[in-house]
Order: C-alpha cells, then structure tokens, then sequence
C-alpha cells in the first residue's frame, strides 16, 4: 500500500464495534467505512419511555404554556421524547443543546436552537455557557436520562436558577448477538468504540473476554473514567467529545495484530444490526 493509500484509508484493516445503531450508527458506520475500516454495528444499549410519564407530561405542559425561560437538551434521544409528544416550545423559551449532533436533531423537527457551547460539549460546558448567558435567575427545565448524573441541574441551582429535572427516558441494556460477541472473544473485532457510561457497561458485563490486543476507545475523558471505574480498562481516549475526534485518535496508532483465535475464522462481510435510535453523548 502506498503513502498516499494509507493517508486516504487511516483504518485499513481495523474491524470496529459501533455499539449503537439506528442513524447515529449509521453516520458513524459510514465514516469508518470512509476511512478503511470494517464496521460492525450492534447495538448494546436501547431506550424506553420514563416510568414517571405523568410528571414528564406535565413538565411539557408548562413549557408549552411558557412557563420555562430555558429548556436544556442533552442527548438526541430526548429530541425523540419531545417529538414523540408533539411538545410545543413557544416562542419565548430559548433551547440550549449540549452538541452539534443535538442541535441538528432539534433543528430536524423544527425545534429553534439558541445556545450551544462553543468549546465543551459537556453538561459542565453547557452551563458554564448557559450561566454567562444568563447572570439572572431564570426558570429552566432540564430533561435528562433516568441514569443521568445531575451536573447540569446542580450546577444551574447553585448558580441561582429555578430548576425543573424531568427524566424523559431511560437507558436499558440490549444483549449483543452471539455473533458479535464471538467475534470480540476470538480477537476479529480490532477495536471497540465506548460512547458513554452505559455503554461501557454494558462492554464490560457482556464481554466477559476481551482479548489483550483489542483496543478499546472512549469517546472523553469523563467516559474513560467511567470505563475504568467499572473495570474496564480504556487505551484511547478522545481528545473531544465528537465521534470524529474519536474514530481519528483510532486512526492515529497501528492497527493490532489478529490472534490466533481470528485468523481462524474465515472473512465475512459487514455485520450491520443496527435497528434502535440512539443519544448522541453521554447524558447530562
């Protein structure tokens, strides 16, 4: 292979897990693909409605009445909640999101985008820019996921604001087929890519036998420290926490060399179960 080749297809020979499915693996499955590498999509985690639907529902009452000066967005997944709702958001409640990818999806449905933070897209990021915004107490709801940590929430209070948390949806584990889960034990899969706290959970309770020279990538810092707080032992970190800047730290070190184990397994095509929506980062 060429200089050039290998400058064009950075992930030549890398196989690698997309643990989500529906557009967002699919966006990330054609990227990688783009790049050189082999995609395998096969979602790990999934998400179900709030058990708690009559306090969402009233939430979403009161934003449609303009109660909220301020409604926070932290995954795309919640942008699915709201429009599953047929939520209204008036014209006098601005919309934060936490990323691009959040902003897009809000856009998509027609929802207005008034704020994204510029650098850190982070629920830290968010209200540090969230706060600059708006020195003055403001009443703010914030939708979140049922396994959320509060760092938005609490943030905004300490910094005077009257805040509304309402879980939206909740995170719940899918099994991955025995197909996938034979091709991480026998080393096939080069690299595994763990998008959030759920998801690396999720790695580690299923994977039960992660060979040594599967590289395993986490989209930030806080991500990692998540992994490893479970066990699960993390050798990329990605410098931002955007897919792009995930897949090029992958692409910036060797592909491992395949095992014993995956050289005896005869090539197949790309594995591709993706059926289930998806967040875009880890939530609030």
């Amino acid at each position: 292979m060429t200089a050039e080749a290998k400058t064009d297809k950075p992930l030549s020979g890398w196989r690698v897990l997309v643990p989500r499915g529906g557009p967002w693996g699919d966006s990330v499955a054609a990227t990688l693909r783009a790049k050189g590498a082999v995609p395998v999509v096969s979602p790990l985690i999934n998400f179900a409605p709030s058990e708690d639907a009559a306090t969402l529902e009233s939430a979403l009452a009161e934003l449609a009445e303009g109660r909220f000066a301020w409604l926070t967005v932290t995954s795309a997944t919640t942008v699915d909640v709201l429009f599953s709702y047929r939520a209204k958001i008036p014209e006098t409640t601005r919309v934060a999101a936490v990323g691009e990818t959040t902003a897009a999806a809000l856009k998509a449905v027609g929802y207005p985008v008034d704020l994204v933070p510029e650098r850190d897209n982070s629920a830290v990021g968010l209200s540090a820019d969230l706060i600059a915004r708006e020195p003055e107490p403001r009443r703010i709801l914030t939708l979140r996921s049922e396994i959320a940590k509060p760092v938005l929430t609490t943030r905004l209070s300490e910094a005077g604001h009257d805040v509304t948390s309402v879980v939206a949806y909740r995170t719940v584990g899918v099994p991955a087929t025995d197909r996938a889960a034979r091709d991480v034990g026998n080393g096939r899969i080069n690299a595994i890519l763990v998008t959030s706290g759920s998801v690396a959970r999720q790695v580690r309770e299923q994977f039960s036998d992660i060979p040594d020279r599967t590289v395993i990538a986490a989209i930030g810092p806080r991500t990692a420290s998540d992994a490893e707080d479970m066990s699960l032992p993390i050798h990329v970190v990605a410098p931002r926490r955007t897919v792009d800047s995930l897949i090029d730290a992958l692409a910036g070190i060797p592909v491992p060399p395949p095992t014993p184990a995956a050289l005896a397994v005869p090539p197949t095509g790309v594995l591709d179960l993706s059926s289930l929506e998806d967040d875009e980062e880890d939530p609030e």
